[in-house]
């Protein structure tokens, strides 16, 4: 007989989520500051998204392969866990490094290490929610952490100009090198993300593999689905889809040599193939009898995904477009367009890029104060209109910076902005957990993570080109391309099937 799974007051729910303000502390650092880190050490504005690439390839592969394990982990510290700890610890260790890079290349890798140590710990997370919360306090679990989200951003967007305005830290440096006030601001970085995760680690208890099994309507295992995957596809499905989409790289790599296009497509062209590369792989371990493989059991769940997910992937894919579009492209758009400058040694350029970590503090504190309001309006509404509505308004803030050209105005902007962030950072969870198995929910977060990857690759392999062939050089166009993509979103969330609001309605 099914147990309801109890229900988690306030504090409970507070310290479960707490982690993630490290967590977002050092993604925002990231987000704010890496870019400016890039073209102090000599790359151009046109090669900044090849730079970013580390980052959703590392998501994209490491997160299903956590989200394997945890599901399969059960040990002193628990299932999810251990994976914070290690990711923190590794996190911690890049941020204190990145601003310390010597050169381009080594700034690279360093991002590509400290996004995958970001995403050993934030993946995790994710299914902690799903794992620790009934659905009826789903929303406000993910709303809760949307809160330390942009409460941690808010911070660490900031303290560049803090450390400058307030503690008269050095904002400018020689040539190649990185400011000071950059500098402390990732120590300090590593010390919270750090922090916040031990805090949730000693201040939370998860229930057991056998406790959620029977907290859950589905009452299979992961043994039963691993049987399930040996049962249902053989080699030969493996085999054929993946000679299918190596077919369409070497394909898309030949029009992209024939005609002559840019080398940045290159990369959606492998990636294609690489995807079916794997394919075929996991086709040669199912021949040998390896079923139960990692690789296998992650694309068994890829096809066998549940219709929500699916129609949420598309919805990500947008959203994510757009706010990869706006991590990029922000600081050479307002720098150019708002302060008049593309030389990231002035003074003007440094005045510009710490303003933009203050229009990504503000959009973070917005979505920090509106967090808890989303389950309100998902209660009066439903979770699909609430995030429909805060997509349009996401939309409106980033096409509406090209219509300013004042620094102050674009608050206006950030406002729009930080309300979809909030929900997307929310809502698609919250709606997804619904229709996960519970003995699956680590995966399926993975595997979600991919919808979220395959937009920010797509957007690295061609705004460079855009901005340089199609909008003349001005980055501000790639965020009015972003809005486009978040209106898109925007009308399609109303498609997707939400199975809690369905079986709401049955009661």
């Amino acid at each position: 007989m099914k147990r309801s799974k109890p229900r988690l007051n306030f504090w409970q729910i507070w310290n479960m989520s707490f982690g993630f303000l490290g967590i977002q502390f050092g993604f925002a650092l990231q987000n704010a500051n890496v870019s400016r880190i890039f073209e102090t050490l000599g790359a151009k504005v046109e090669n900044i998204p090849i730079l970013w690439i580390a980052a959703p390839v590392t998501g994209l592969i490491i997160q299903p392969i956590i989200g394997h394990m945890s599901d399969n982990t059960w040990n002193r510290l628990g299932r999810r866990r251990p994976y914070f700890l290690t990711g923190a610890i590794l996190a911690s260790l890049a941020l204190i490094f990145m601003p310390n890079s010597p050169v381009l290349w080594i700034a690279a890798g360093t991002l590509w290490i400290m996004d995958a140590s970001i995403n050993i710990s934030m993946e995790p997370f994710r299914a902690f929610v799903g794992d620790m919360l009934p659905s009826d306090q789903r929303t406000t679990g993910f709303a809760t952490q949307s809160f330390f989200i942009g409460t941690g951003a808010v911070i660490a967007s900031v303290l560049p100009y803090v450390l400058t305005n307030w503690f008269h830290i050095q904002n400018t440096a020689p040539a190649g090198q990185i400011p000071l006030s950059v500098k402390l601001s990732f120590y300090i970085g590593g010390v919270v993300f750090i922090s916040a995760v031990i805090w949730t680690i000693i201040k939370t208890k998860e229930y057991s593999p056998e406790e959620l099994l029977e907290f859950s309507d589905d009452k299979k295992s992961v043994t039963d689905y691993e049987t399930e995957t040996e049962n249902s596809f053989g080699s030969g499905v493996f085999m054929r889809r993946g000679a299918y989409w190596i077919f369409a790289g070497v394909i898309i790599s030949l029009i992209v040599y024939y005609y002559s296009l840019e080398k940045e497509l290159y990369i959606l062209s492998v990636g294609i193939g690489a995807f079916g590369l794997v394919q075929i792989i996991s086709g040669l371990f199912v021949s040998g009898g390896k079923t139960k493989s990692g690789l296998v059991v992650v694309l068994s769940d890829l096809y066998r995904m549940p219709k929500t997910m699916g129609q949420l992937a598309i919805v990500q894919f947008f959203s994510w477009f757009a706010l990869f579009s706006m991590w990029i492209y922000t600081t050479s758009a307002v720098t150019s367009h708002i302060y008049g400058t593309k030389d990231p040694t002035s003074e003007l350029y440094n005045q510009g890029a710490n303003w933009v970590g203050i229009l990504f503090a503000v959009y973070n504190g917005f979505a920090a104060l509106v967090a808890f309001l989303l389950p309100v309006l998902a209660k009066l509404t439903n979770r699909r209109i609430t995030h429909s509505v805060s997509l349009i308004a996401g939309g409106l803030g980033l096409i509406s910076i090209i219509l300013f050209h004042t620094p102050g105005m674009l608050i206006i902007s950030m406002l729009g902005i930080g309300l979809a962030w909030a929900s997307i950072l929310a809502m698609p969870y919250a709606i997804l957990t619904g229709s996960l198995p519970s003995a699956k929910m680590g995966t399926y977060m993975g595997i979600f993570n991919f919808f979220i990857v395959i937009p920010q690759i797509l957007a690295a392999s061609i705004l460079g080109f855009f901005v340089r062939d199609v909008f003349g050089g001005e980055s501000i166009y790639a965020l009015v391309t972003g809005g486009i993509s978040m209106f898109i979103a925007a009308v399609l969330i109303l498609f997707v099937k939400d199975v809690d609001e369905t079986k709401s309605r049955s009661l």
